[in-house]
């Protein structure tokens, strides 16, 4: 029988780095002038942004520079109606990342400098899972943490070990980033594999899998989606669900995307949507998560679940900044075809 998701009102728990991202303004190169659009990023805080705008409760757990730039990442988070109350001020520096936006046939580009970030240096035994957790939905995680360090990878795997001894279910985003586990002598397969085994809810596509798995999906779009999808569920029996996008880009203006989820049993995709006059593609992997986990949360439907995800990353793509702002309204809106001026 094909698994349901029942309703969900307790707090959905994320942890990961909270970071600054910066980038020039009117898709200048970097430094062209002497200005910076900053934002708060980070993409466990994307996902409890985009689901506390949509209207669930999230919380927040991460560690930020004991300086004005951590108190004034922690004000936007909670302006945004995330509770920030376990995210700790700890010694040393804030986590930045710099974004030159694309334009036409120039790619964007991500610049990191967040090496010995307060979150990062955080010790592996500085989080008190047992009351972080009390309450608690879920725990969202991501790739990201682990790919840090030792202390990452630590961290990550006590926050997951931990929700598995309390019975609270784990979501987690492959997000794997060479470049971050490259600079140390990390091992991805066998701590992101430890990870996916605990989580019921795995964001990837037939790349994650391969890496996880290490074996290559032959066959082309839909069909080799569900033969990786088919093997993620044989070689992780805890995995109920799948959810991915699939990504065409024309150029950096215009890309059409589709959504898909499985489920042991079957999958669906939907039809592919064009996307053009893009402002930001970054963050939009987040804001997918956040449209997924926010009709699971609802109890939606498998085709209602791609269908939401799909809305919050299209409209991702319309917002400067790695968050997505949208609420309830906005998803439903863009879900009737809403294109119009609403008044």
């Amino acid at each position: 029988m094909e698994p349901r998701f029942a309703p969900e009102t307790k707090p959905l728990v994320c942890f990961g780095e909270i970071m600054l991202r910066m980038s020039p303004p009117n898709r200048e190169l970097l430094l062209q002038s002497a200005s910076l659009a900053v934002w708060v990023a980070g993409a466990e805080a994307n996902v409890a942004t985009g689901l506390a705008r949509l209207g669930h409760a999230t919380r927040m757990v991460s560690a930020v520079p004991d300086s004005p730039l951590g108190d004034a990442a922690v004000r936007e988070l909670r302006a945004q109606g995330v509770d920030t109350s376990p995210i700790r001020h700890l010694p040393g520096r804030m986590g930045l990342y710099f974004v030159t936006p694309g334009a036409g046939l120039r790619a964007t580009e991500v610049t990191y400098d967040r090496a010995h970030s307060a979150f990062a240096e955080a010790a592996p035994d500085a989080w008190d899972w047992d009351a972080l957790l009390a309450g608690a939905g879920r725990l969202h995680l991501s790739g990201i943490t682990p790919a840090l360090g030792p202390g990452g990878t630590a961290a990550a795997l006590a926050a997951a070990d931990a929700a598995t001894r309390l019975g609270v279910p784990i979501s987690f985003d492959g997000n794997y980033r060479a470049s971050l586990w490259e600079a140390w002598d990390g091992r991805p397969r066998e701590t992101l594999g430890r990870l996916v085994a605990q989580a019921d809810i795995l964001f990837g596509n037939h790349r994650d899998v391969a890496l996880l798995l290490d074996r290559h999906f032959s066959g082309d779009g839909a069909d080799r989606r569900r033969e990786a999808a088919e093997a993620a569920f044989a070689a992780f029996p805890n995995l109920r669900l799948i959810a991915s996008t699939a990504r065409h880009v024309q150029d950096t203006d215009r890309h059409r995307i589709a959504a898909r989820v499985d489920t042991p049993e079957r999958g669906f995709q939907t039809d592919e949507i064009a996307v053009s006059g893009i402002v930001d593609r970054i963050g939009g992997g987040d804001a997918f998560a956040s449209g997924v986990l926010h009709a699971l949360l609802d109890g939606q439907s498998l085709e209602d679940v791609a269908r939401a995800g799909l809305a919050v990353t299209c409209l991702k793509h319309s917002l400067p900044g790695d968050a997505s702002l949208f609420t309830r309204r906005d998803v439903d809106a863009f879900l009737e075809g809403g294109l119009d001026v609403r008044r």
